[in-house]
């Protein structure tokens, strides 16, 4: 009898990536089925007890119905789907974290998590590096500029001009897959890389590990790359900000919950910073009338730092890896519950 699958994507993570991806991986015998998410038409959100996802728990409850093996990227696993779904074993969810998942009641119901790190580094990489340049030198600005037909002379004048990557000193906060990239490709661009990352024992030669302190008052290009803990949430406020040099620039393409907005808008108001740009946000989306849409030098992209083909691609390629590790009875290369693997299902 044939394994059933569900490839539950949506349109960023297609469904036909996923099933390809897997018939690649295995020549089980598998069963397709296949449910569409609506994201990134719709934003996601909570449902039930998970964060950011799409879909509902009806829709999956209905769907998961005699299914072993799930593979999505936004599908809520809530402690309710999992009771009403006891044939599901795997599900696989296509991100760097699965937040859309309850661990707890997955390793309860015997249900292994799986999730794809690093699926999306090299793009968050380039969009992070794409973001500094627009920042130091103004090319959204001056693009809206251009189409409502101003020609902005002035942006030449000394005060208003930014400066250049090479023989500067930028700050990086984390040093993970992502910000290992970014760090390269700046040290290839001639910056001087200084990285506060407890965890980071090899820089690879291209970055210096110093104290948080150090690196904020050096930093004149600071960019976020850390994850979210209870640690890391807000640890760039007033005083973190008021501690650069003045004129430097902020960029955040990690989590919006490593930077305290209303300091940041704050900070390029006074002038104290020259610039910021920003792909992630405490809200998405940015609610209307928020300061994040008028504050000026502020440039800002609606979480898609890792929008790239290669990213969907890479994040289908990972799961159905795991896919065939769990079909094989082998141990899972990216599970978020590893203690469930333990547990004997006969």
């Amino acid at each position: 009898m044939p394994t059933r699958v569900l490839a539950a994507g949506d349109h960023f993570v297609l469904n036909r990536l996923l099933v390809e991806a897997v018939r690649a991986e295995t020549s089980a015998d598998l069963e397709f089925t296949e449910l569409t998410l609506p994201w990134p038409v719709e934003p996601f959100g909570r449902v039930g007890e998970v964060d950011e996802a799409s879909g509902t728990e009806e829709q999956m409850i209905e769907a998961l119905r005699g299914v072993r093996v799930c593979l999505t990227q936004m599908a809520p696993l809530t402690r309710r789907v999992l009771e009403a779904c006891p044939d599901l074993a795997f599900f696989g969810v296509s991100r760097g974290g699965p937040v859309n998942a309850n661990l707890e009641a997955a390793t309860e119901h015997g249900v292994a998590v799986a999730f794809a790190p690093g699926r999306n580094a090299a793009a968050t990489a380039e969009h992070t590096l794409g973001m500094i340049m627009a920042a130091v030198r103004r090319i959204p600005q001056t693009h809206s500029d251009l189409h409502t037909g101003v020609w902005r002379g002035d942006y030449y004048r000394y005060e208003q001009v930014g400066p250049e990557i090479e023989g500067s000193t930028v700050g990086l906060v984390g040093y993970g897959a992502v910000g290992r990239r970014v760090a390269r490709m700046l040290n290839a661009l001639g910056a001087r890389v200084l990285v506060h990352d407890p965890y980071a024992a090899d820089l690879d030669g291209v970055a210096e590990q110093v104290p948080f302190a150090d690196l904020l008052s050096r930093a004149q290009i600071l960019s976020l790359h850390a994850r979210v803990t209870p640690e890391t949430t807000g640890m760039i406020g007033k005083a973190e900000l008021a501690a650069l040099p003045a004129g430097a620039v902020v960029v955040n393409c990690a989590r919006g919950a490593l930077l305290d907005y209303d300091a940041l808008c704050d900070a390029l108001d006074s002038g104290h910073l020259y610039a910021a740009a920003c792909d992630v946000f405490p809200e998405e989306p940015i609610p209307a009338g928020s300061r994040l849409l008028t504050t000026p030098n502020l440039t800002v992209t609606p979480h898609l730092a890792g929008a790239s083909k290669q990213t969907a691609m890479n994040a289908a390629r990972i799961l159905a890896g795991d896919v065939a590790r769990h079909l094989r009875g082998e141990p899972l290369a990216h599970c978020a519950n590893p203690e469930v693997l333990k547990q004997d299902r006969r």
